[in-house]
């Protein structure tokens, strides 16, 4: 077999940033929906696993709002590796877009949709009413997925270069 010939081995697919991405997103926006149920009008009859399936499917939506800033600043900076070298509009960028979809996304689930509503503690913003908590988890958790990408790839590459 020849040197030219590409074969995809399971370890480079953790190399791909979209993957890293998902996976720490997942990661820490399911901590932050369990975190923030108490603040989300829930039914006395969802037992615990039904509010764990709850948090699942939003963390997958969560998923799919990260990986969508991630291709956004990715067509903006003309590069699936725009986290390796970050610069203050490419990480703004990618909270900006976070933050509009969940407002979108809140509004259309607390009002046409009828999805779920805030619990009384839950503080939200004039005029749109979209919850504080799920908008700053849009301002709070971004930087630490990029973070933890950074560092994962970083690492990756960094340990690549020892070996050759």
């Amino acid at each position: 077999m020849s040197n030219s010939s590409k074969v995809i081995h399971p370890q480079h697919l953790l190399n791909l940033p979209e993957l890293n991405i998902a996976i720490f997103s997942f990661l820490l926006n399911f901590l932050w929906e369990m975190q923030q149920m108490p603040f989300f009008q829930v039914s006395s009859e969802f037992s615990c696993t039904d509010k764990v399936i709850n948090c699942t499917v939003a963390t997958v939506g969560d998923v799919g709002i990260s990986l969508t800033a991630f291709w956004t600043v990715a067509i903006m900076s003309k590069s699936r590796q725009w986290f390796r070298q970050l610069n203050w509009w490419q990480l703004s960028s990618f909270i900006l877009v976070g933050v509009a979809i969940t407002i979108i996304f809140e509004a259309l689930a607390t009002s046409v949709l009828d999805r779920w509503e805030y619990a009384d503690v839950m503080p939200t913003l004039p005029f749109l009413g979209t919850g504080l908590l799920p908008l700053l988890q849009w301002i709070l958790i971004p930087p630490i997925i990029i973070w933890f990408v950074q560092r994962q790839l970083f690492n990756v590459r960094y340990k690549d270069s020892r070996q050759s």
